[in-house]
């Protein structure tokens, strides 16, 4: 199950590349659009934001009750990152069986120093970009929500923490976007995560402070494992050379989940004894 970041979707490259990897190794792979995303603004009035974990566990408990599969993975990259990760925190010791592993790729788990990390100076053409999105999408989904949204406030916002203080806090139950970024960030609860967890980030990246992977939380907890070069940037990890490794973060997402996966082992098993 793959989930994708802020203003991202199905098609973003990273989400398909790491599903054409799962399938070249004989794996399901579904490419979740969060909601509002994908073109899918019709299909509900809500919106999406970082604190819906709520959605990846009904897609779990479905996955397993109504078409159950015995092996479940969840990989989020950024924004993705920080919901599948708030998902296994919430989860902590009562996470189902089949849910083998989670990873997350350069997650926004501290959202408030992310937003600021936007908000820098160097990030100018970043936010611009995320905002002008944002906005974009708010006015399409007016349009299909008729007296739902009100807008008026939003044509003023140039920030990521103005438009979250304006419109994500408004309608998603949050009393400003410091509240909705305290109660939303996965931090809160890494520490309880009980499956194993592959957290990959880089050192330099320009919207994910590396210090947020200092936290004791992360330190403390088995479960965990870090994976942090210097270079990297935010979700990009291009290696210098060719074949499997060219897109990095990709190879190591699913070589974690294949040492986790009976199944992956059955299959090679049974590979090996063909070939011999």
């Amino acid at each position: 199950m793959l989930v994708h970041g802020l203003e991202g979707s199905s098609e973003s490259g990273y989400m398909r590349g790491l599903a054409e990897r799962a399938f070249a190794a004989g794996w399901n792979a579904v490419r979740l659009n969060q909601r509002n995303c994908g073109g899918t603004e019709s299909l509900t009035p809500t919106l999406y934001n970082s604190g819906l974990s709520g959605d990846y566990r009904a897609v779990l408990i479905e996955l397993i009750e109504r078409n159950s599969l015995s092996e479940i993975f969840f990989v989020g990259y950024s924004m993705g990152g920080n919901l599948v990760l708030k998902m296994a925190g919430e989860l902590a010791g009562a996470a189902p069986r089949q849910l083998r592993g989670v990873a997350a790729v350069c997650p926004a788990l501290e959202l408030a120093l992310c937003v600021d990390a936007v908000g820098l100076p160097s990030n100018f053409v970043y936010q611009r970009h995320f905002v002008s999105d944002l906005k974009n999408r708010m006015r399409r989904k007016a349009k299909l929500f008729p007296g739902k949204f009100d807008l008026s406030r939003m044509e003023r916002v140039r920030t990521l923490r103005e438009f979250d203080d304006v419109i994500t806090a408004t309608y998603c139950g949050f009393r400003d976007a410091s509240d909705y970024y305290a109660r939303s960030s996965a931090l809160e609860v890494v520490g309880e995560i009980s499956v194993p967890t592959l957290l990959v980030t880089a050192q330099d990246d320009p919207f994910v402070p590396f210090a947020s992977f200092s936290d004791p939380a992360i330190a403390k907890n088995s479960y965990l494992r870090l994976i942090a070069p210097v270079d990297g940037g935010h979700c990009a990890f291009i290696s210098r050379y060719g074949g499997d490794d060219r897109f990095w973060a990709e190879a190591r997402v699913m070589e974690f989940f294949k040492e986790l996966s009976t199944a992956s082992l059955d299959h090679e098993e049974i590979s090996d004894a063909r070939r011999k």
